[in-house]
């Protein structure tokens, strides 16, 4: 009997019972921005990986102009269409939002993440609860953004305290009820993976890597460097004052505080000048930042904890 039949059948007391398409196991989630000439072969290729297993695929056509979501009905996908274009974040999170699977995993439709490396991903997501595909070394990507990830994933290693391997990758598994839980947090541009890498850590949540080589995509890049390489250390700086705002409170007021210090030593001892106000001034306001910082992190422990009792409360 096929999975996907819906059979009626007749019990002892005459009473038609029907069995329905079960849920799928994995959600499969790819944004889609004008992919007429990849998705397809994208398609068959998740397919391959996935033969045997109970799954559904979510193309999230986000305003495209091409033949990108006839294609991928034709392929088997299941659509969903945005009006115009809303951004790569917000079509995950339209993906999330209509995802059956207990299992998420989400790709880029362009053909840069290799889709035979879904299992892999999959055969650690029940031990943690998101598995990242993470590009190795001799993948095939620009210079310029490998030199960007490299600070972008010191920079997040520093405020999740844990090894970040890749923080920009797009190619990801996660548990639904994790993702759906951060869905109110994730931008709509291309900064989705920066933020949902660093909830999910800062969250007390389990991740792992998958070393995987990443294609060059074919077709125009929608992503501007420096506009959107800003936006990623914005979206750091912001998660970070979210879950940890004494990772940034504390740097600032100790370089403020030894400023101050040191610049009035240096009026003192080699000028031979008072003190002055602007050491007192830098070193006062240190004092203040570092206070503004220990309440924040007071904030942010109790959001969080509200968040673990009431769970439902930032999904209403």
């Amino acid at each position: 009997m096929s999975l996907s039949a819906e059979l009626g059948l007749r019990n002892n007391l005459g009473y038609t019972c029907v069995m329905l398409n079960p849920l799928p196991e994995v959600s499969v989630i790819l944004p889609a921005f004008n992919e007429g000439r990849n998705i397809s072969t994208v398609l068959h290729k998740i397919q391959e990986a996935l033969k045997g297993s109970v799954y559904e695929i979510l193309v999230i056509n986000d305003g495209s102009d091409d033949e990108t979501a006839a294609r991928a009905k034709e392929s088997g996908a299941r659509v969903i269409c945005h009006p115009y274009n809303l951004g790569n974040g917000a079509a995950i999170k339209t993906g999330i939002r209509h995802a059956q699977g207990k299992i998420l995993v989400m790709l880029d439709a362009d053909g840069q993440h290799p889709p035979e490396d879904i299992p892999r991903l999959l055969e650690l997501i029940g031990s943690y609860d998101m598995v990242v595909g993470a590009r190795t070394a001799d993948s095939d990507t620009d210079i310029h953004r490998d030199f960007a990830n490299t600070i972008y994933n010191w920079l997040a290693s520093y405020v999740s305290g844990q090894k970040i391997k890749d923080l920009t990758s797009g190619f990801r598994a996660i548990k639904a009820d994790v993702a759906r839980g951060f869905v109110y947090l994730l931008p709509n541009r291309f900064s989705y993976p920066t933020t949902i890498t660093l909830a999910t850590l800062r969250s007390g949540r389990s991740l792992a890597y998958v070393p995987i080589k990443g294609k060059r995509r074919t077709g125009k890049s929608n992503i501007r460097l420096l506009k959107d390489g800003l936006r990623f250390l914005i979206i750091i700086l912001r998660i970070a004052t979210f879950y940890s705002p004494l990772k940034i409170f504390i740097p600032v007021s100790g370089l403020m505080f030894l400023t101050g210090f040191l610049y009035g030593l240096f009026k003192v001892l080699i000028l031979g000048a008072p003190y002055g106000p602007t050491s007192a001034m830098l070193m006062t306001v240190s004092v203040v930042v570092f206070m503004v910082g220990l309440v924040s992190e007071q904030i942010a422990q109790l959001r969080f904890e509200r968040s673990e009792y009431f769970p439902d409360d930032k999904n209403s």
